[in-house]
């Protein structure tokens, strides 16, 4: 299941993808994607296929394709705070990204079959909590996992806010989905071919959603004991945090807070703890940017500039009184502006200063300078760039006047 949009050459193109092709819609969900390199759940040697909207599968790992994943997480409609129980949570990378949004007041529980599959998850968080900058940018709830089938969960387990399950559910284990769900949760699983959303709106009513169609394998069903009675998956404990943990995370989130915004730099409003750190967009974005406001400069400098007689001959808009222009107003990003409902390359006289050659001159030029952007940028890795410390938060933390193992408490004992 998979490719619906085409591959990137790193995580941030291939979010951008998703973005573009509207898989991806809302900025807490764009943040949390962006956070999490998928290739970092590959084996070693399948990450060069990380980036390709395509599930990948190797003996018992599984990971579903990045559309599916986005339609997931836009579905669930997460908020900090909430519990969030994953059936079918495989290498762990969505319950990260869930953890992000959850904070460290949510709760995040996995139910996996294979106990091979719930090691390699453990690896993988184990790596992401101690290598990972994002760590640090965020206010993580950690998820726990449990190995059993998901079908064999005790009727009088306690219920959850949020509920996913990854495995393909026939119409005979709806109603034991639905049980899992508080009233007003969501429930996101593939139900007969389809991907679907259904919201508890009270003790026994629901609302159902079809989003899209999907492929997955089936659920496994349960096996019966020697004594021929079926077997008991108990759901993770839910831990209430210690006293030092809770004044871990206050600290955390207080250097964090007052961090404030480099100088220079406008505080944006934050939706959520530890967003404010988490860049929106890649590299990618600002060298388009960049280019876009290139090429626009050189249009401006290298054009002939008509007459007020030739701008008037064309329909140009007037000036008011206040010298803004009246009339349609130009995209903002867009690439082509209206001119009086004419392309702005009408606005040019006839045959202007310069001719076509010229024109191909400038193109040359910007495709040069575009060039000699990627290798200074091919250069300029590594080396300073003059820009704040990436990790802002640990820099504080490094800098407190503490001693040294309390500095590693607050740091998680992470390795950078």
């Amino acid at each position: 299941m998979g490719g619906a949009v085409s591959a990137g050459e790193d995580n941030d193109e291939l979010i951008d993808n998703l973005k573009e092709a509207h898989y991806i819609r809302s900025d807490l969900v764009e943040r949390a994607f962006r956070a999490i390199d998928r290739a970092d759940y590959y084996l070693e040697e399948y990450r060069d296929n990380a980036y390709k909207d395509l599930a990948w599968r190797h003996g018992n790992i599984h990971l579903s394709a990045p559309c599916i994943y986005s339609e997931v997480m836009e579905a669930l409609d997460l908020q900090p705070g909430l519990s969030f129980l994953n059936l079918g949570s495989g290498t762990g990378y969505l319950s990260t990204m869930v953890g992000l949004i959850l904070g460290p007041f949510g709760v995040n529980h996995g139910v996996e079959l294979h106990a091979d599959v719930i090691e390699y998850a453990y690896q993988k968080l184990d790596l992401f909590i101690k290598t990972s900058d994002s760590f640090d940018k965020f206010e993580f709830c950690e998820p726990v996992f449990v190995a059993g089938n998901c079908l064999e969960i005790p009727p009088d387990s306690r219920q959850y806010d949020r509920v996913y399950c990854g495995a393909g559910v026939q119409r005979e284990h709806e109603n034991y989905m639905k049980n899992l769900l508080k009233v007003g949760g969501i429930l996101v699983l593939p139900l007969e071919e389809k991907l679907t959303k259904i919201t508890r709106t009270g003790q026994n009513s629901w609302e159902t959603k079809k989003i899209i169609a999907v492929s997955f394998a089936p659920l496994v069903q349960p096996r019966q004991d020697t004594n021929g009675k079926a077997r008991n998956v108990p759901l993770p404990i839910f831990e209430v945090r210690s006293l030092q943990d809770l004044a871990r995370l206050a600290i955390r989130h207080t250097l964090r807070a007052t961090s404030g915004a480099p100088e220079g730099r406008s505080k944006s409003r934050v939706s959520f703890p530890g967003a404010r750190a988490m860049h929106r967009y890649g590299p990618r974005f600002k060298r388009r940017r960049l280019h876009r406001r290139r090429v626009d400069s050189l249009i401006l400098r290298d054009s002939a500039i008509p007459s007020l007689a030739e701008l008037r001959a064309h329909g140009a808009p007037r000036e008011s009184e206040d010298g803004e222009e009246e009339g349609d107003e130009e995209e903002d990003e867009g690439g082509r502006g209206k001119c009086g409902g004419r392309s702005c390359s009408s606005r040019r006289g006839k045959g202007g200063a310069r001719g076509d050659e010229e024109q191909e001159d400038e193109e040359e030029r910007v495709a040069r300078d575009e060039e000699e952007e990627d290798e200074e940028e091919e250069k300029g890795k590594g080396e300073p760039q003059g820009e704040p410390p990436v990790n802002i938060l640990r820099e504080r933390i490094l800098g407190l006047p503490l001693p040294e193992p309390l500095k590693l408490y607050l740091l998680y004992y992470r390795e950078k």
